[in-house]
Formats: C-alpha cells, sequence, structure tokens
C-alpha cells in the first residue's frame, strides 16, 4: 500500500519517509533532511547510504547497515517501523548465569560467530530472583527474534517439562541446545562428552597411582550430571576393580557449581579419605582446593584436584589447574551453524552434536601420597 504525503512539498522518496511510521505526527521535509544528516555523521557515512538503509534498498554492506541503525540508537530516534519489525538480525542467546567464566567465555565465541554471519546477538542472563527461562524466552520472542540458543537450560533438567520447547516450536522460532539431552525435544542439541571426560580424568589419576578417587559434582536431576557419573562409574570399574555401588554411595558427592559448592564436597571425600578429587567445574575445583588447605593438606602433595572446563584464567591460579578442556570454540560455531541452518529452513535432525574434551594437565595433580618414590 502506499501512504497518503504529509503536508508540504512530498519528494519522490516520501512513500516511505524517515521515521514516519514511529512518530505520531507527520514530518516536514526539512525535519526529514536534518535528521538524516545528523545519522549520516554520526555513523560516518553519506545521506544517500542512510536513506537506502532505512528504505531497505539493497547494495549497503552488512556492518555498514549496522552503523547506521547504531547511530539511529545513538541519537535517540526510534527505528522505523518496518525496521524494528525484521527479525533475521538477532539472535537470543539464554544463559543460566555469568559468574562461572565458562559462560561468558561460550557467550563469547557464540556473540563473534554469530556478528561475522550479520546477526546481532541478544544475551539474556538467569539471574537468583530475576527472570526465569520462560520469562527470557517470552521476552526474545516478542523483539522478534530470528532463534533462539540454550546453553545448561531446562532441557538439561530431568524433571522439567519440555512440552516449553514444542510450544516454542509451534510459535515459528528455531532454536539449539547446549549441554544437555533430552528424548522429549525435537531440536539438534551440542554436547561435550561427559562420559569421555571422566574417563580422561580418571585414567590419569589412576596413573599417578591415587585408587581413592572421588567426585564433586553437581544435582542429580541433570544430564550432564548423569553422564558424568556414568562414566566415572564405568572407569572406576574397569580400571581399579570397584563395585558400582560403592563407588556411587562412597565417592559421588552433589553440590552446587559454585566453590563454596566444590568446597564442601570436597570436605566430605576427604572424610572419607580421598587421595584425588575430580571436580564438575572449575569453579568447584577451586572449592576442593580451599576444602584441602584448611584441613592443612597440600596440593597436589597431600590431595590431586581436576577440573572441568579449562575456565579463562584458570591456568594462573596457585596451583595451576589440571582441567578437562571443554571445547568451547567447537561447540560454540557448531551451535551457530545449526541454529542458522535451523533459520534458513533446513533444519537439522533430531540429534545430538558431542564434542570430545581434552585432558590438559597441569600443577594441581601429582603422584599420591603413598606411591612416591621415597628419596
Amino acid at each position: 500500500m502506499t501512504k497518503q504525503p504529509a503536508a508540504g512539498r512530498a519528494p519522490a522518496r516520501t512513500r516511505r519517509p524517515v521515521g514516519v511510521q514511529a512518530e505520531p505526527r507527520p514530518l516536514q521535509s526539512g525535519a526529514v533532511t536534518t535528521r538524516l544528516a545528523d545519522i549520516a555523521a554520526q555513523a560516518g557515512v553519506s545521506e544517500a547510504t542512510v536513506s537506502r538503509v532505512l528504505n531497505g534498498k539493497p547494495g549497503v554492506a552488512a556492518t555498514t547497515r549496522q552503523s547506521v541503525l547504531a547511530a539511529l540508537d545513538v541519537l535517540g530516534y526510534e527505528r522505523p517501523v518496518r525496521l524494528r519489525q525484521r527479525s533475521e538480525g538477532l539472535v537470543g542467546l539464554i544463559t543460566p548465569e555469568l559468574e562461572n567464566p565458562i559462560f561468558p567465555a561460550l557467550a563469547q565465541v557464540i556473540g563473534q560467530a554469530l556478528t561475522r554471519q550479520g546477526y546481532t546477538p541478544v544475551l539474556a542472563t538467569q539471574t537468583p530472583g530475576g527472570s526465569t527461562e520462560d520469562e527470557l524466552t517470552e521476552m526474545l520472542v516478542d523483539r522478534g527474534v530470528a532463534g533462539i540458543i540454550y546453553v545448561s537450560g531446562l532441557h538439561a533438567d530431568t524433571t522439567a517439562d519440555m512440552q516449553r520447547y514444542d510450544r516454542l516450536r509451534a510459535q515459528g522460532v528455531p532454536y539449539v541446545l547446549v549441554d544437555g539431552f533430552s528424548p522429549k525435544v525435537q531440536a539438534p542439541f551440542i554436547s561435550p562428552d561427559d562420559r569421555a571426560a571422566m574417563n580422561l580424568a580418571v585414567t590419569h589419576l589412576v596413573s599417578l597411582g591415587h585408587t581413592r578417587i572421588g567426585l564433586a559434582l553437581g544435582p542429580k536431576r541433570f544430564v550432564p550430571v548423569q553422564r558424568k557419573i556414568e562414566g566415572f562409574v564405568r572407569t572406576m570399574q574397569d580400571q581399579l576393580g570397584l563395585g558400582a555401588e560403592t563407588v556411587e554411595r562412597e565417592l559421588v558427592q552433589h553440590s552446587l557449581y559454585t566453590l563454596e559448592g566444590g568446597q564442601a564436597a570436597a570436605t566430605a571425600l576427604i572424610e572419607q579419605n580421598c587421595t584425588a578429587v575430580v571436580c564438575a567445574s572449575d569453579m568447584m575445583a577451586l572449592g576442593a582446593i580451599r576444602a584441602a588447605r584448611q584441613r592443612g593438606l597440600e596440593v597436589p602433595k597431600d590431595i590431586s584436584v581436576v577440573g572441568f572446563d579449562d575456565s579463562p584464567l584458570i591456568a594462573f591460579t596457585d596451583p595451576p589447574l589440571t582441567t578437562i578442556r571443554k571445547p568451547v570454540p567447537a561447540m560454540g560455531q557448531a551451535a551457530v551453524r545449526t541454529l542458522l541452518e535451523e533459520i534458513g529452513g533446513t533444519p537439522a535432525p533430531h540429534s545430538e552434536f558431542v564434542f570430545m574434551p581434552e585432558l590438559v594437565v597441569r600443577g594441581s595433580t601429582a603422584s599420591a601420597p603413598g606411591d612416591r618414590a621415597r628419596p
């Protein structure tokens, strides 16, 4: 449909004048020209380029288009309704929190990969007492996102209602789920191999002479926790001949994915005479080191500690942390690639893309106390 021109002289392009849709009253052509000049100066482009962007004309680079839209925001102008309704430029990313450095690291990889493809990431983070995953999802959908990437969300919780994802699919919003698989959700999943991670950690510690190895991790209802337990128990059976029931009863401690949670779990494992502790996150591993020191133990002389994630700066702790490196770059890029295929109309099958972790040996692991060669 063609809009009626505003009162006064109407240039040829006033069929879609700058900002008319967002203004409660018509604009005079002089005001439009002034606005174009302001935006062009802010964005560092010509007025003609600004006009092409605001009118949705082709021939403008994605980076230039983003600069013009950013100039609109900086100058306090409302974007024309037609531009605000464009959905292909925004992708939501929902994370459980940002205190654990692995989540900002993953968000950075995903954000950079989206930006390279011309999309703008919108980070939505849950906080205690703040917005829930469902509320953040609704907010993103209301803003017309092209798709959503969930990291360690409710899809990883075996007690959660998975119908929320079916409802989102019915709304036509593509999504990809990272860390946590559910057979009830028809979507692509991106995961590290948690079972293989535990095999790497336990095998390393057994090679150092440890036979009393504990596992500190989060609540059992989460899929990554269950898989880590499976890998841990199986490797302890295979390499040390321990019974599954004994391992789970004496050598597995559930807590929170925090420094305090790791401290509490490690304290219980030390009381079970463990000479090594495998933790399900680097934050928990730092808590385990604190627990050992509070009991007068030295790491790694008296007790070895292994983390999980290889978070930024973890190589510079005291001692530098031996950890299982989560393949964050590969996982983040795969999540973006898979989502963009969904957005492009070629959805991936209901499947799980599993990425192999890597053992990074540093200074927090050493030979078991009774296994060291005497001088």
